[in-house]
């Protein structure tokens, strides 16, 4: 365990320090309190973090870990907000940044001001991946049989998803402000379009299947091993850079709510970066965690919990266009769903077990492992 939450350990003793030389208990309540609250709203981030990141290489997961944290904790929760306040609020971002370090009250409105951007766009990009999930005709485990297969059997109608996401975008600018109604519909085709060109990026890097020692041509001929392996690896890079551009997006889109519910917590932006950024690092050793230990194999529902969750966090952002839905109403919800999803598992697996004849040891364990 110290092998994955060794460093996540040491850093929040780091930060926790740092908050209370620097601002007292206080300063040290609210950054223990983002935290938390962090890894609340983002624990079914790490289970979808986990399934893509379980089919990169081990360089891509050494990436994904060490630089995507980088990018996480600093561009995703200190910098995208004063980029997104600078975009809305038509000023520089050396403005903006002057107004976190002066102002940080009137930086806090800013950012509320920006929240319909940031809602739509985050919103229907997590709507987008709950959507494919549940429309995936090719699935074979089944959490909600009895909603999940008549879903999965609609996902037969071509671009459902993105009729239902164009339709929320549309019930999203009718909800909102009247003054927001160009900033609801812009940010949340900003979304769609996000998800589809990351989408279509992984699909087009994806490495094609090929012989061991040659690969066909264009022209009917046939290449060497070393000219396939080398067309192969440069294809799993790809795929890899695709992979990892998505899990930053994905990140981020589950960092906004965090994002904009700390201002309720702390006006600090050095205090917000180093609570949230605490969380991330939790769900970064989270998902490596998971998938060196083949989680979502032993629990066959989480993934589905965790998308159920996502789905749920995606209606709550559009809704919070109009009301005010609480971060920890949020967050309490989406572990609900992964308790939930864990508990099914274990229901099944040892369902399963009890259900197989007096055969072989090892068919019991692969059905208690709920690999079977």
């Amino acid at each position: 365990m110290l092998r994955y939450f060794g460093f996540s350990v040491g850093l929040t003793v780091a930060a926790l320090v740092t908050a209370v030389v620097f601002g007292g208990p206080a300063a040290l309540l609210a950054v223990a309190v983002l935290g938390v609250l962090e890894v609340c709203l983002s624990f079914d981030n790490a289970v979808v973090n986990a399934k893509v990141l379980r089919r990169m290489s081990p360089l891509w997961r050494k990436l994904f870990l060490y630089v995507g944290i980088f990018i996480a904790v600093f561009g995703m929760r200190l910098l995208l907000p004063i980029v997104l306040v600078s975009v809305t609020a038509s000023l520089s971002i050396p403005e903006v940044w002057d107004l976190a370090l002066s102002d940080q009250e009137a930086y806090g409105s800013a950012v509320e001001d920006a929240a319909e951007a940031i809602y739509t766009f985050g919103g229907i990009f997590l709507l987008m991946i709950f959507l494919n999930f549940l429309f995936d005709e090719d699935r074979e485990i089944h959490w909600l049989s009895w909603l999940e297969r008549p879903l999965a059997k609609a996902g037969k109608l071509p671009y459902l998803a993105i009729v239902i996401a164009l339709a929320t975008i549309y019930v999203g600018s009718q909800i909102a402000d009247d003054d927001k109604y160009a900033t609801v519909l812009m940010s949340g085709l900003a979304g769609l379009f996000t998800y589809l060109l990351i989408g279509g990026l992984n699909e087009l890097m994806e490495a094609p299947e090929t012989d061991e020692d040659e690969d066909v041509d264009a022209t009917g001929g046939t290449t060497s091993g070393g000219n396939a392996a080398g067309a192969a690896t440069k294809a799993v890079a790809g795929a890899g850079a695709a992979a990892f551009l998505y899990l930053e997006v994905l990140d981020a889109s589950f960092s906004f709510d965090g994002v904009i519910g700390a201002f309720a917590i702390s006006s600090d932006i050095f205090i917000i970066a180093l609570g949230l950024g605490i969380g991330a690092f939790w769900v970064r050793s989270l998902t490596i965690y998971m998938v060196d230990k083949g989680t979502l194999d032993e629990y066959r529902y989480l993934e589905h919990g965790a998308m159920w969750a996502i789905g749920f966090l995606a209606v709550i952002m559009i809704l919070e266009l109009r009301f005010h839905i609480s971060e920890y109403v949020t967050g309490l919800t989406g572990l609900l769903f992964i308790v939930a999803a864990v508990i099914s598992s274990i229901v099944a697996s040892r369902r399963e077990a009890a259900e197989v004849p007096a055969g072989t040891a090892e068919q019991r364990d692969e059905v208690t492992a709920g690999r079977r």
